[in-house]
């Protein structure tokens, strides 16, 4: 029987000698105590064994590599506990039974060999090192941190000489190489900044140097300027290319991620996680608010609303959503994201597609979120809305002239009622009890019956008041008269009903 045993070395084939002794398996490793007895056992085996003549077995440890050998190389392979037993024996005298190997050798190539089985296990890689961008999506924070700060005080500082060249130029790093090219304000008018400015802007930075009202600068102070705007231009400059060196990292890392949110917020999440392979444990709820848990804290502390959203929020998708429908798409945005950092720290591909796909749902879950209200809930909830007829309702309004009347007007109850007598009266084949009137239905009754009737001599009343108006004022008249002349003699006929005679009264006189 042939014996295949693996070392750090290599593999290597021995012989046994008695193959009686392996039946024996308990006590098998008193013929491995020393390398003598095992020298007796096993013979190394320096010829080809794969030949046409070699019909003995061969006993290996793994049972997938023996079936290997049995397709490619046609030789029974034997895996049982006494095989087992027999590496275990070999290892244990190994350095006896190898020549040619010594042990601090055979120690340093074990080691190599256990490294590269854990790499190999772990699917370790050096292109998949997110150490990098962890450091990258840090420095380019801090990149953008100074910059702001070095412009700030560029422009500041150049204010004082040039305060109108601020107001025209907006962009940073345009200002910065026009100041580099510029220098002093006097030398704008033989400076051509035609490849940093468009000619209309240009124009208008010569008109204002000849007309600005920025103070004198001595040369020392000029050339100090220049060299911060140096630094400035350097430093974008770096900018630019670690942000490119960060994206091409991110696709090489992590490229369903990148798909999915983009490359800065697929780095600072994971460089909030700390980790590729952190990020991949935490659940879709929670890679949804990382990176807002003070809010959350403090949401919890008092009993609030949680927060809804973390550094999921600069995602492209969630940034052109509607307010009202940010929640959802976060939430929805998180778990595919979820699922796209499973795939790029665990799986084997490194394609992208799986992001795609999942980045074409939630772009088509977005467009139906946004066009809801065009849609109706139907049975097959696929049917448009319908639109009703068009009909122009003027907004001019009329007068109404039921204001003039100082009469009240009928009860909304009256007026029903009249509604409903006016209707005609469906006559029912049932039988209609008759019920007493009540005593306030009488009295209902005759109130209503009161106010039609006044409703009706409401213009006979109206030419009445008339009358009586006209009347009342010839009774002034006439007493306005008698007050002018008091001595005029004024005759007052009282008629009586029952004597049926006048009664005479003069003016200043007594009773007759």
């Amino acid at each position: 029987m042939l014996v295949l045993f693996e070392t750090a070395a290599g593999y290597a084939i021995f012989k046994v000698l008695d193959e009686q002794k392996l039946q024996q398996v308990d006590c098998l490793w008193k013929e491995f105590e020393t390398p003598e007895k095992a020298n007796k056992i096993l013979k190394k085996v320096l010829k080809k064994v794969v030949a046409k003549e070699a019909h003995e077995q061969l006993a290996i440890t793994d049972a997938k590599l023996g079936g290997v050998i049995r397709e490619k190389l046609n030789l029974s392979c034997v895996h049982s506990p006494a095989v087992a037993e027999l590496m275990r024996g070999i290892r244990n005298q190994m350095e006896g039974l190898i020549t040619g190997l010594p042990p601090r050798e055979i120690s340093a190539m074990s080691l190599g060999l256990a490294h590269s089985l854990s790499r190999y296990k772990l699917k370790f890689s050096p292109d998949k090192v997110d150490t990098m961008i962890v450091q990258a999506i840090s420095l380019l924070d801090d990149l953008d941190k100074e910059l702001n700060n070095y412009i700030m005080r560029c422009r500041e500082w150049y204010g004082w000489h040039f305060p109108e060249l601020g107001k025209i130029i907006t962009d940073n790093l345009a200002y910065c190489k026009s100041v580099r090219k510029i220098g002093d304000r006097t030398n704008v008018a033989s400076t051509d900044l035609s490849e940093l400015l468009p000619e209309e802007v240009e124009a208008e930075v010569k008109l204002a140097a000849e007309i600005s009202m920025g103070t004198e600068v001595s040369e020392e102070d000029i050339s100090n300027i220049l060299h911060l705007c140096d630094q400035v231009i350097e430093i974008s400059e770096y900018r630019a290319q670690l942000y490119d060196y960060l994206k091409n990292r991110m696709m090489a890392i992590a490229p369903n991620l990148t798909v999915m949110v983009g490359e800065l917020v697929g780095a600072r999440l994971i460089s909030h996680a700390g980790s590729l392979l952190n990020l991949a444990k935490h659940p879709a709820s929670t890679v949804q608010i990382l990176g807002a848990e003070k809010a959350l804290f403090r949401a919890l502390k008092t009993r609030r609303d949680t927060p809804k959203y973390g550094l999921i929020y600069h995602a492209s998708l969630v940034g052109q959503t509607t307010a009202k429908n940010k929640g959802k798409i976060s939430r929805m945005l998180a778990a595919k994201t979820a699922l796209a950092v499973r795939y790029d720290a665990l799986g084997e591909d490194t394609n992208a597609e799986m992001g795609v796909e999942n980045r074409a749902k939630l772009e088509a879950r977005l467009r139906h979120l946004e066009e809801k209200g065009m849609r109706r809930i139907s049975g097959s909830g696929k049917a448009l809305a319908r639109t009703d007829k068009y009909q122009h309702k003027s907004d001019i309004k009329v007068y109404d002239p039921s204001g003039d009347s100082t009469i009240p007007t009928v009860s909304r109850k009256r007026k029903m009622e009249e509604e409903e007598e006016d209707k005609p009266v469906e006559i029912k084949a049932k039988k209609i009890k008759t019920e007493t009137p009540t005593e306030g239905e009488a009295r209902s009754a005759r109130v209503t019956e009161f106010y039609a009737l006044r409703l009706q001599t409401t213009e006979k009343g109206k030419k009445k008041k008339k009358k009586e108006k006209k009347h009342e004022e010839e009774a002034e008249a006439e007493e306005e008269e008698a007050a002018v002349n008091p001595t005029e003699e004024v005759t007052l006929l009282l008629y009586i009903s029952s004597e049926s005679r006048p009664m005479s009264f003069n003016h200043g006189a007594g009773v007759e």
